[in-house]
């Protein structure tokens, strides 16, 4: 472009079109997902060590044995799909519940606690 051509963008339409605006009630990475929180009880130190690490790949562990994974539906069969295969299913107990969005919301929490909400990016 030489210096005669002029054109009509604004500084900032090349963020608007990076990152479309959402309106305030969505947020882009968890419109289509839920609140899954997993929980089990593994009786071989092996398989409640992979039980684990397969549950970290997914989520953000909130106490020893219990997980809370933010999955659309597909990713939710694929973790249960990964842990139905590693645990005994005569030994071991292995349990999910899905929360929704509103449910999901009204978490309290007492004591010490990390974020479990995924962070996009940050601004600097």
């Amino acid at each position: 472009m030489d210096g005669s051509q002029q054109t009509s963008e604004t500084p900032l339409d090349w963020w608007d079109a990076a990152f479309p605006p959402v309106p305030p009630n969505q947020t882009p990475t968890l419109r289509d997902t839920m609140l899954y929180l997993i929980g089990y009880d593994i009786t071989s130190p092996k398989r409640l060590q992979k039980v684990a690490k397969t549950c970290e790949d997914f989520g953000a562990r909130i106490q020893y044995s219990l997980f809370e994974c933010r999955l659309n539906p597909d990713h939710f069969t694929t973790l249960w799909a990964r842990l139905n295969a590693i645990i005994d299913h005569e030994e071991d107990r292995l349990v999910a519940y899905r929360l929704d969005a509103d449910n999901a919301s009204q978490t309290q929490v007492a004591g010490i606690m990390s974020v479990t909400t995924p962070v996009l990016c940050y601004l600097v």
